[in-house]
């Protein structure tokens, strides 16, 4: 009866190294997804900082074509 004992012992034993193993092996995973995930966050910081300085380019352009717009139709006025 004591070897029984033993084998249900080994049998708990190999499925609790068994499952530490696949923990481990997800643990790992789970860091290079994390890993993978905060490096993309860092890409799409960038990109869109880089996006907000384009509109604020772009915002200002637009601003100097409006000034220059006005300043023409003002000249126009002017010369009617």
């Amino acid at each position: 009866m004591s070897f029984e004992v033993l084998e249900q012992l080994e049998a708990k034993i190999q499925t609790a190294v068994d499952t530490i193993a696949l923990l481990q092996m997800e643990v790992e995973e789970l860091k290079e997804e994390k890993q993978a995930l905060a490096t993309e966050a860092g890409e799409l910081k960038a990109s869109r900082h880089e996006l907000e300085q384009k509109t604020q380019q772009m915002q200002e352009e637009h601003s100097a074509w409006q000034d220059r717009i006005r300043n023409l139709l003002g000249k126009m006025d002017d010369v009617e």
